[in-house]
């Protein structure tokens, strides 16, 4: 072989070399985009609970509050009304 056909054929080797790192960069690409879309959809979703969960939250503080005060209340006039304070 002479010098300008090992050159030829190593630098084949080496563009073969690149095709396959470049085709396997590109698989990675892919899934890389693949998790980051799941990644972003479950975030979406445990936004929307939390905000369920907010929403819910409130709703029962907004009926809880005014029982919790009202029995309280009625604590405080049981104690008056028993000479206990």
């Amino acid at each position: 072989m002479s010098a300008d056909e090992e050159s030829t054929t190593l630098l084949r080797k080496i563009e073969a070399n690149q095709r396959a790192a470049l085709d396997l960069q590109r698989e990675h690409l892919e899934l890389a985009k693949a998790q980051l879309e799941r990644s972003n959809q479950s975030i979406q979703e445990s936004i929307a609970l939390q905000r369920s969960a907010v929403a819910r939250q409130s709703q029962l503080t907004k009926i809880l509050m005014p029982i919790v005060g009202i029995l309280l209340a009625l604590i405080v006039y049981l104690l008056f009304r028993w000479d206990i304070l």
